[in-house]
């Protein structure tokens, strides 16, 4: 998926929390999922580096 699919996805999430209270869990998840995108993104660089 793109950045910009992840982006939207995030966009109706922070509506959705910001609408139910939910803020702080909202921001919990974004760093978490932030955290995760960069990790993949780490490990497919090191991975095609490797491979070529």
């Amino acid at each position: 998926m793109s950045n910009r699919w992840y982006g939207f996805i995030l966009l109706i999430i922070g509506v959705y929390s910001y609408f139910s209270g939910e803020l702080v869990t909202f921001i919990m998840l974004s760093l978490i999922l932030i955290s995760l995108n960069n990790i993949n993104h780490t490990l497919k660089k090191r991975q095609s580096g490797r491979e070529g």
